[in-house]
């Protein structure tokens, strides 16, 4: 099998011949590619290259991109079929473009802000579903002068730093993922009702093996995950515990300061991601593309 260090050499060889730059973020996971212009359509080969380097680093970047929704879709569409969000709004006419306003969809006030800024908001998206996204494509529209940004979490990086015991523990496990445990607090009791019948809580592995790269990952998340089943509940919380605090080691992370135009396009399936709620009053706008999902196995 090739060694991750030989995957990177012949990628970024195989980009420079098609003049395009990938430099790394950090030694665990991120990159930021330039050269491309994605408002146009991708050549094959930079398509692949894209790609591949989507799977070797887990999220990339791109800087000054103004590009249109139909280029944004197009993109997206590199990683596979898109999806919209049960409760995120989304562009007008464009219902696979969601509207991406304050934190995770939710504007920041005077009476919100103080919250989120407690809240452990790691997660990977929409693991409420049967079959959770694999990419997401997030674009910045209007972003603060100062905070606002993105950090992602390296879930492989993060399951191999557990002890062994807690491997051992941990492996043949599943967990329940619930839709109301996020966003029943920001709708109507009607529509929390409605989620709770359009989505029943999704079962997956605490432990799912990647179906491309073959790692294995630590596929629980702060934001969905409400329970390990088959344990006792003081268990499962204490191991939800440890494990949420895992995702918090600064080693696993990048983090991305966000321009005008710059987008973000992560796995995930292999990554955590928390939007930094710290710049309050001023506005910050995103728009996302979600690509959907697999089914997850160990």
């Amino acid at each position: 099998m090739a060694t991750a260090v030989k995957l990177e050499s012949g990628l970024i060889d195989r980009a420079a011949a098609r003049r395009i730059r990938i430099e790394r973020s950090t030694l665990t996971l991120g990159a930021e590619l330039s050269g491309v212009d994605l408002d146009q359509p991708l050549s094959d080969t930079d398509a692949e290259i894209v790609r591949d380097a989507w799977l070797l680093y887990k999220v990339i970047f791109f800087r000054d991109q103004d590009i249109g929704y139909e280029s944004h879709l197009r993109l997206g569409r590199l990683f596979g079929e898109l999806e919209g969000h049960p409760v995120i709004p989304h562009i007008d006419g464009h219902p696979e473009v969601l509207l991406i306003k304050g934190v995770e969809g939710v504007q920041l006030t005077p009476e919100s802000f103080e919250p989120f800024k407690a809240f452990n908001k790691w997660h990977t998206d929409v693991t409420f579903r049967q079959r959770p996204s694999i990419a997401s494509v997030l674009r910045a529209r209007i972003i603060p002068p100062v905070g606002g940004d993105t950090i992602w979490a390296d879930t492989a990086a993060a399951y191999q730093g557990l002890p062994q015991g807690v491997k051992e523990r941990i492996e043949g496990l599943d967990a329940e993922h619930d839709i109301v445990r996020s966003f029943g607090g920001r709708v109507t009791e009607e529509k929390r009702a409605q989620l709770a019948r359009d989505f029943p809580a999704a079962t997956h592995p605490v432990v799912r093996v990647h179906p491309e790269t073959g790692e294995k990952i630590l596929y629980v998340n702060h934001t969905f995950t409400t329970r390990i089943l088959g344990i006792p509940e003081e268990e499962s919380d204490a191991l939800l515990k440890l494990l949420f605090d895992r995702i918090k080691v600064p080693e696993y992370h990048v983090r991305f300061r966000w321009s005008p135009n710059a987008i973000g396009v992560w796995d995930n399936r292999s990554t955590q991601h928390y939007a930094v709620g710290d710049y309050w009053p001023a506005e910050r706008v995103l728009e996302r593309v979600t690509v959907a999902g697999d089914v997850v196995t160990r």
